[in-house]
């Protein structure tokens, strides 16, 4: 996670991210990891919308989550548009075209391919010290809200340009 808000902190100013939260990677229910225990982010699949917001709500607010923050909605549109499970990276440029597509994570997750994208296009930027966390994290919004899910539209951790 620290990866993507430091690549966020150095080029906020350059283009615009959004984190769409899809379904839940290891849950209680279905897949609870011994990783998840010790961070205490343990959580059963959400059935419905209001669950889902309830749980990005708790990680924006628990870890201080910077960046602009959606929702999948129940049907997974995001998700099946951008096979974004469990999670994944995406450019799209001003024009919509997905310029970058980042690999299935966890073990393809790679911040620092979006990083050297940004600085090819953007240059190089020096990382920035974080601004002082605020008081409270963004408030996540259903990702059909903020944006539709297609093909112009952000995807999981998107930094799209400017």
């Amino acid at each position: 996670m620290g990866d993507i808000v430091q690549i966020y902190n150095d080029y906020k100013d350059h283009a615009d991210f959004l984190t769409v939260y899809v379904r839940e990677a290891h849950p209680t229910d279905e897949w609870q990891m011994k990783s998840n225990v010790k961070d205490d982010v343990c959580y059963a699949q959400p059935k419905t919308l209001e669950q889902r917001v309830a749980i990005a709500k708790d990680f924006t607010t628990r870890f201080k989550f910077p960046l602009p923050f959606g929702v999948d909605d129940m049907s997974n549109a995001a998700d099946n548009v951008y096979a974004a499970w469990p999670e994944r990276l995406y450019v799209i440029d001003q024009t919509g075209h997905v310029v970058y597509r980042g690999g299935m994570g966890p073990f393809n997750y790679k911040p620092v391919e979006v990083r050297e994208w940004l600085a090819a296009k953007y240059g190089a930027v020096k990382h920035e010290a974080p601004a002082a966390a605020a008081s409270t994290a963004p408030s996540p919004t259903p990702a059909s809200r903020t944006a539709p899910p297609t093909a112009s539209a952000p995807a999981p951790a998107t930094p799209a340009t400017k």
